[in-house]
């Protein structure tokens, strides 16, 4: 089951419930503010969230995970280039916008990590690293359910801003060609701030025009 929630903070968030129907386990992506809700959901549909997964370490994807780690125990996933975001608040964007974050409790993975749910070791998902509207930026793969989280990195009918720390034009074009647009076509891309969209639909965008994977 995926279940997206739109959340309300510095802006609106498209934070996602992946959740296995078997077990009622799964990982909640993106957390970005609202966490009371977020608890809310979790408690009246009987969920039990083992990671919260960041896309990438901006203000408004982070917003809500000390108060919910704080209430479930449980640790973050980011890339492993994440480490500087969680723990500079000028880089993260909290120290401009609201009360300063700095995370903790925060595993840093590797391109191509397995993040696999302990209720079922089928259930899982691939971070591929996808840098440039950020340095850490990644997406998380489902093969078997033909989805990819992407936060930040592509939207429908468009693309991450590069403008702010770590942002490069250049590299976050070619990280969506070549690890997202190597993807089956058919593969459904869940974004931050968009409706939903394809592998296929966006390779159509001229501004993809002449990259290679």
């Amino acid at each position: 089951m995926i279940l997206p929630v739109v959340v309300n903070g510095l802006i609106q968030t498209n934070a996602y419930f992946y959740i296995d129907d078997e077990s009622k386990h799964g990982f909640l992506v993106d957390p970005g503010a609202e966490a009371g809700r977020l608890l809310d959901i979790i408690k009246t549909r009987g969920f039990v969230i083992e990671k919260l997964l960041i896309t990438h370490g901006h203000a408004d994807h982070i917003g809500a995970v000390p108060e919910l780690q704080e209430k479930l125990g449980i640790p973050a996933c980011m890339h492993e280039n994440g480490r500087e975001y969680a723990e500079n608040t000028e880089f993260n964007l909290t120290r401009e916008f609201g009360a300063p974050i700095k995370l903790t409790n925060v595993e840093f993975l590797p391109d191509g990590s397995e993040i696999t749910l302990s209720a079922n070791p089928k259930f899982s998902l691939k971070l591929l690293h996808v840098p440039g509207h950020t340095t850490d930026g990644a997406a998380f793969y489902s093969e078997k359910d033909g989805v990819a989280f992407v936060g930040d990195t592509i939207f429908h009918e468009s693309y991450g801003r590069t403008d702010l720390y770590g942002g490069d034009e250049s590299t976050l074009l070619n990280s969506i060609v070549k690890k997202l647009f190597t993807l089956p076509d058919e593969t459904v891309l869940l974004s931050g701030h968009s409706g939903l969209t394809t592998v296929k639909e966006e390779k159509t965008r001229p501004w993809f025009a002449g990259l290679k994977a």
